[in-house]
């Protein structure tokens, strides 16, 4: 080759100083922003916290540390998920038409998730047309007033009035869960069923004091409120038990939601599936199978006997199988906001 042809290069680039267009003062005294800024710079290698890892630093006083171990990682990046900060006002409604399908558990369950790790903002609404079993299944407070009392109320709302201890007197302080219940009519002999008015003005009045509302549904898809619930939904939680009736009753379901032009709404859902104590007889890859190929994500969750026994339920009574795997659909429900 010719070496009159040969164009020369440019010279390599000097190393690029991540400190070079900090301020200074005159004298070369560095700021507090250099300062903050070098100290954020080499974040600190990760140390366990949790299981074997954590216990075998602390028996040696500090003087061995092991990195977090994949279960752990995957805790955390998940806890880090439901923290996230979704930008204003999330809606997560939780469907199946059959009842028995884990709807209202699952709604207790993810309300407790996110209120133990993002530390409150966060309501239950039972919002079944008539008769629920949410303000049941969760922990009793000082007044037993529902959803019903509230419409009756809710003109000191309107406006510019009410405050969240004007709203303490209609929800029911979970305690330990950090989260707030806002019960059903649980009389057998109501009144007029909900409206879609009704539902959208008590929405608008909690989404004043609430980041997280989890929408406890009916088993009537054509009632004004269920309806109300879906077009005010950011993201959708279909639950079954591990059973063919179950899931089918789900799947119509979500057939319904696209017939009506609700298609992103089915496809970027969760569906959880609710294990029995035994696995004989259940045809779930069948199940899993089906819903993979129409929503998002496809959960388990694990037989528990507190659960079962119909009883009011508290995080801190939940074995940790539990806890973990609803952590897991928390943080894909999460995803979604």
């Amino acid at each position: 080759m010719d070496p009159r042809n040969v164009q020369p290069q440019p010279p390599a680039p000097a190393p690029i100083d991540p400190f070079q267009d900090l301020p200074w003062v005159s004298d070369g005294t560095p700021t507090a922003e250099e300062f903050a800024r070098r100290r954020l710079a080499k974040p600190a290698e990760p140390v366990a916290t949790m299981g074997p890892r954590a216990v075998l630093k602390k028996t040696t006083m500090g003087l061995v540390k092991m990195a977090p171990s994949k279960r752990e990682l995957d805790f955390k990046q998940d806890v880090e998920k439901v923290r996230r900060n979704f930008g204003g006002l999330r809606q997560v409604t939780v469907v199946n038409p059959k009842g028995g399908a884990g709807k209202t558990v699952a709604v207790l369950l993810l309300a407790m998730t996110f209120g133990q790790k993002r530390g409150g903002y966060v309501l239950a609404w039972d919002n079944n047309e008539t008769q629920g079993t949410l303000g049941m299944r969760a922990q009793q407070d000082f007044h037993a007033r529902t959803v019903r009392d509230m419409m009756r109320d809710l003109h000191l709302f309107r406006g510019a009035h009410g405050r969240v201890g004007d709203l303490s007197q209609y929800v029911r302080a979970q305690g330990e869960g950090m989260f707030d219940v806002l019960a059903s009519d649980e009389s057998a002999t109501a009144g007029e069923m909900l409206t879609a008015g009704a539902f959208a003005e008590i929405r608008e009045i909690v989404s004043r004091f609430y980041k997280l509302i989890f929408v406890d549904t009916g088993n009537n898809v054509r009632a004004q409120n269920w309806q109300a619930a879906i077009d005010a939904t950011d993201q959708l939680v279909i639950t079954m038990s591990a059973r063919n009736d179950s899931a089918e009753t789900a799947a119509r379901m979500l057939d319904h939601l696209e017939q009506s032009g609700r298609q992103r709404l089915v496809r970027q859902a969760v569906s959880v599936v609710s294990m029995p104590p035994t696995r004989k007889d259940i045809d779930l890859p069948a199940i899993r199978n089906h819903f993979a190929a129409r929503t998002r994500a496809v959960l388990m969750a694990p037989y528990e006997k507190l659960i079962d026994s119909g009883e009011p339920l508290r995080y801190g009574q939940l074995s940790n199988n539990t806890k973990d795997a609803w952590l897991k659909i928390a943080a894909a429900v999460a995803e979604g906001l």
